[in-house]
């Protein structure tokens, strides 16, 4: 085993743990024992660790070894990387709790809880040697010079009076950006009066349920499956009944609309959530008559469709009844999350009362950001910022298809074309439960299906995210999962 007790004045009290034997990749040990570090209290927040090449010759491994690891801690939010400067800690996490063993027996997996599409809950997920976790953004690749660059406009450009309180929409600036954005690019039939600025799209989901059921919403209609984290749970807590309206290959299943006697609907029609179909141009049509016929309101949730690697591009249904479609944007895919930047486009009817609500709420979002926001738009940041992650996204996305083509080709791949994650189905006879539960012995952090459907029926998958994980780890992810596989197959 080699140690290496690095110089204090780069980091106190490091050490790096290598077992050349134990069968485990090199980078994924320097992951761990960082890792522990951090969490033991070992390594404060703001400690710099040593540059990647002088910790890569201390322990006689590539560079690309070391870069590697420091990048997926930096994903985890364990570590910070400034240009020009030393990886640094960015998080002091608590000690582990007794007998959760050493950094060198790497992380030991616990039972994985229902987490978040939105990411809510990541913090209480087991730290496992491979997560799969769904909903989450690669943050290490946040454009912080340009995003600089439009703080610096904003701060020394921007009117006296925008930092006031302003009305419930948000700033101007920021609207009209918004709309020349999503008309050219979404096409959206947008317009500023008709934009609302919020904290992201739990927020945003919030403030349309709260107007709907004072205007005299009585039912809402999700998807099934369906996130469980936003809607289905703010609907209940509002007094509004909840009814699923089943899901196939290609989105919700439209014939099943009239039955559910709805007020609103909620879909994700470019990509469902979670299983990828793409709602067809004849199928949004007629929920366009459902909503007409029904004096309904369907809520776009739009959630990724920035990310696209083997499709064309689909409209957002926004574009076909501006009067009926409430779309909802955000920021956290394509951005970071922690930005809480969300936006909808409403209809006039529910404009004044969804701006009215926003008000209550808070006031109103950080002026600087919705201005530093604009400025990137109206600078092409955003633009430069998407065409440069798609083939990130998009190489990680083939190296999960293809590790799962040579460890399990059984698993039938789902909603492959956008996105940040992949749905699986797994063959008749294979217990989804059973599954998740043996990758997790296995130290495999992975989600099913069922947790999100509300009827509970239906055929087992799960939902591979892999926008945050390294091409080598994918590969050990997927080889973990059939080893788990088939312990389940052998019991």
């Amino acid at each position: 085993m080699d140690r290496l007790g690095t110089n204090s004045r780069l980091a106190e009290d490091v050490l790096i743990e290598l077992d050349r034997d134990a069968g485990v990749s090199l980078h994924r040990q320097i992951e761990a024992s960082i890792r522990a570090s951090i969490r033991a209290g070992r390594l404060r927040a703001g400690a710099s660790l040593p540059p990647s090449r002088t910790l890569a010759a201390g322990l006689g491994v590539s560079r690309g070894v070391v870069v590697e690891a420091y990048q997926q801690l930096v994903a985890e939010g364990y570590l910070a990387s400034r240009s020009g400067g030393y990886t640094q800690v960015a998080a002091s996490m608590p000690p582990p709790a007794a007998g959760t063993g050493s950094a060198a027996s790497m992380a030991q997996p616990a039972a994985s809880g229902a987490g978040s599409r939105a990411g809510l809950g990541a913090g209480s997920r087991a730290r496992f040697r491979v997560d799969f976790g769904y909903g989450r953004t690669d943050v290490s690749q946040f454009p912080r010079a340009a995003w600089l660059r439009s703080v610096r406009t904003v701060l020394t450009t921007a009117p006296n009076d925008r930092f006031a309180y302003l009305d419930g929409r948000g700033v101007l600036e920021l609207r009209q950006a918004l709309c020349d954005y999503l008309n050219r690019v979404r096409g959206t039939l947008a317009v500023p009066g008709g934009v609302v600025i919020c904290n992201g799209y739990g927020q945003g989901i919030s403030l349309l349920i709260q107007v709907l059921a004072r205007r005299g919403a009585r039912r809402i209609a999700l998807e099934d499956p369906s996130s469980e984290d936003d809607a289905r749970v703010l609907a209940g807590a509002a007094g509004l009944e909840v009814v699923g309206i089943p899901v196939g290959p290609d989105g919700v299943q439209v014939d099943a609309l009239d039955a559910a006697d709805a007020d609103a609907l909620v879909l994700t029609p470019s990509h469902q959530w979670p299983t990828g179909g793409v709602l067809s141009a004849a199928a949004r049509a007629e929920v366009i008559r459902w909503a007409r016929r029904r004096g309904a309101i369907v809520v776009e949730d739009d959630y990724d469709a920035e990310y696209r690697y083997d499709r064309s591009p689909v409209g957002a249904m926004q574009g076909l009844a501006p009067d009926h479609v409430v779309y909802c944007g955000t920021a956290s895919k394509t951005l970071a999350p922690g930005l809480r930047l969300g936006w909808m486009v409403v209809p006039p009817q529910l404009v004044a009362d969804v701006a009215a609500a926003k008000l209550l709420a808070d006031r109103g979002s950080s002026v600087i950001d919705q201005l530093t926001f604009a400025d990137f738009l109206g600078r092409g940041e955003f633009d430069r910022h998407l065409r440069r992650m798609r083939p990130v996204y998009r190489r990680r996305r083939d190296a999960l298809l293809d590790a799962l083509h040579t460890h399990l080709p059984e698993l039938r791949p789902a909603g492959i074309a956008a996105g940040q994650h992949v749905v699986a189905w797994l063959p008749p006879g294979l217990d989804e439960a059973a599954v998740v539960a043996a990758a997790a012995r296995h130290g495999l952090g992975i989600q099913g299906v069922g947790p999100f459907r509300i009827a509970g029926a239906g055929p087992g998958g799960l939902i591979f995210g892999y926008a945050i994980l390294s091409e080598s780890a994918i590969a050990e992810g997927v080889a973990l999962l059939a080893t788990a596989i088939r312990e389940v197959r052998g019991s």
